[in-house]
C-alpha cells in the first residue's frame, strides 16, 4: 500500500463531520513533528461548536513560504443505509476508495503531508519554507477556522507567499483543471411590507408580493457587469420566497425574498449593494434588506504559482491544465487576503458531497507527486 492511500484510508476512518475534527489533525502533526514543523492548534468557537484549526511551518532558508491549505472536517453522510459500505470505513471497489472526504478533501490532505515527506527526504535543507493551514471548520458556517488563522497570522506579521487547497478541482482527468479564483458571494434577506386585507376588498389592503414583482423583475434583467477573462459575469439569483399565512383568501401583510449575488472581480460588493438599493427605492417598496458577505471574490494571474502547478501536472500527466474561477466559495478567499498566490487543485470532484464519495486509487500517486513537484519547482525559483 503507498504512504498516501495509507494516510488516506486513517483519515477518512475520523468521524470528523463539522466543526469534529476526530483525530485527524493530530495524525497530520505526529508526520510533520519530526520533519521539523512547529506544530500549533488554535481554537476557536463556543463550547458546543469547537472548531480546531492545525498551523504548522517549517521555515526555509530563502524566506519565502509555500502554504498547503486543507480541511479535515466532512459533510454529513445523509441517508447510511443507502451507502454501499459504512461512509467511516475506508472501503475498495474496483480501483475506488470510498468514504465521506475520499474526495473532498482527506485524500488532498494525504498528498500533501507525502509530497513533503518526500521532497525532505531529497531536499533536508530547502531554500523554501513549507506550512500547512488545516481546518475542522470550512464545511460548517467557516467563522471559527481558517479565516481565524489568517487573521491570528496577520496580527503577527507572518508572510505567506503562495498557497494550494486542495479541494478537489478535477473534472475528468486528474489535472484538467485548477481553480485559480473564486466569484464572491452576497446575499440579501429583502421583507417587502404591505397591508393584510380580504383578498375580496383589494383596496382595503397593500399587496407586497404586487408591489415586489416589478422590482424583482428589474434585478433580474439588469447586467451588473460583464466579467473579465476570468471570471463569467455577475449573476443575481432569486432563491426563496415566502408570503402569505397559508390561507387563500388573505392578502399578506409582508413577502420575504432571499437573494444571492456570485460575483466577479470587477465588482465590489458596496457598488451591488447600493444600485440593489436604488432600484427598490425607485419602485416606491417600503422594505427591509439585510446583507451578508459570504465572501470577496480572488484571482491569481498566470505567474510563478500557476507557472510551478502548470508545470507539475503536465510532467505527471501530459495534460494541459484549464485555469478556472467557477464554483462555490472556498477557504482560498480567507487566505487571500494575506497571501498574494493562491491557488485550488485536488482530484476528481463528480462525487463530492454524495452518496458512496470515492476517488480513483490509481490517481492518488500522480497526485502526491504533482504536489512534490510544485515544491520542487518553487524552491528553484
Amino acid at each position: 500500500m503507498s504512504k498516501t492511500l495509507h494516510l488516506a484510508e486513517q483519515l477518512i476512518a475520523q468521524r470528523s463531520v463539522t466543526p469534529e475534527d476526530g483525530q485527524c489533525q493530530p495524525i497530520l502533526a505526529a508526520r510533520l513533528k519530526p520533519l521539523g514543523f512547529h506544530c500549533e492548534t488554535i481554537t476557536s468557537g463556543p463550547a458546543d461548536f469547537r472548531v480546531t484549526n492545525l498551523w504548522a511551518k517549517r521555515p526555509g532558508r530563502s524566506g519565502r513560504t509555500l502554504v498547503f491549505a486543507g480541511h479535515t472536517d466532512v459533510v454529513p453522510t445523509g441517508p447510511l443505509e443507502q451507502w454501499t459500505s459504512d461512509p467511516f470505513v475506508p472501503s475498495h471497489r474496483n480501483g475506488f476508495l470510498y468514504g465521506r472526504g475520499a474526495a473532498d478533501m482527506k485524500t488532498s490532505i494525504a498528498a500533501f503531508t507525502v509530497a513533503v515527506e518526500e521532497f525532505l527526504a531529497r531536499n533536508p535543507d530547502p531554500d523554501i519554507g513549507i506550512a500547512f493551514l488545516v481546518t475542522s471548520d470550512e464545511e460548517g458556517p467557516s467563522v471559527d477556522g481558517t479565516v481565524v488563522v489568517c487573521e491570528q497570522l496577520e496580527k503577527r506579521g507572518e508572510k505567506l507567499d503562495f498557497c494550494i487547497v486542495g479541494e478537489p478541482t478535477s473534472v475528468e482527468k486528474l489535472g484538467d483543471m485548477i481553480k485559480n479564483g473564486r466569484r464572491g458571494s452576497l446575499s440579501g434577506k429583502l421583507t417587502v411590507k404591505g397591508i393584510q386585507a380580504h383578498i375580496a376588498y383589494p383596496q382595503l389592503g397593500l399587496n407586497p408580493i404586487h408591489k415586489a414583482m416589478p422590482a424583482l423583475d428589474e434585478l433580474a434583467r439588469t447586467e451588473w457587469d460583464r466579467g473579465n477573462d476570468f471570471f463569467p459575469p455577475t449573476s443575481f439569483q432569486v432563491s426563496n420566497i415566502h408570503g402569505g399565512t397559508g390561507a387563500t383568501n388573505i392578502i399578506p401583510n409582508s413577502v420575504v425574498i432571499d437573494f444571492n449575488f456570485r460575483f466577479a472581480s470587477v465588482s465590489k460588493a458596496e457598488d451591488l449593494q447600493r444600485r440593489v438599493h436604488a432600484v427598490l427605492d425607485k419602485h416606491g417598496l417600503d422594505y427591509e434588506l439585510k446583507w451578508v458577505v459570504g465572501g470577496q471574490p480572488f484571482l491569481t494571474t498566470p505567474g510563478e504559482l500557476v507557472g510551478a502547478v502548470q508545470q507539475a501536472i503536465r510532467a505527471e500527466t501530459g495534460l494541459e491544465t484549464e485555469l478556472s474561477t467557477t464554483g462555490g466559495t472556498s477557504d482560498g478567499r480567507f487566505i487571500s487576503r494575506i497571501c498574494p498566490q493562491v491557488i485550488e487543485f485536488g482530484p476528481i470532484n463528480a462525487s463530492i458531497h454524495k452518496i458512496d464519495e470515492h476517488v480513483r486509487v490509481a490517481d492518488l500517486e500522480p497526485l502526491t507527486a504533482i504536489y512534490r513537484r510544485v515544491i520542487e519547482n518553487l524552491d528553484r525559483a
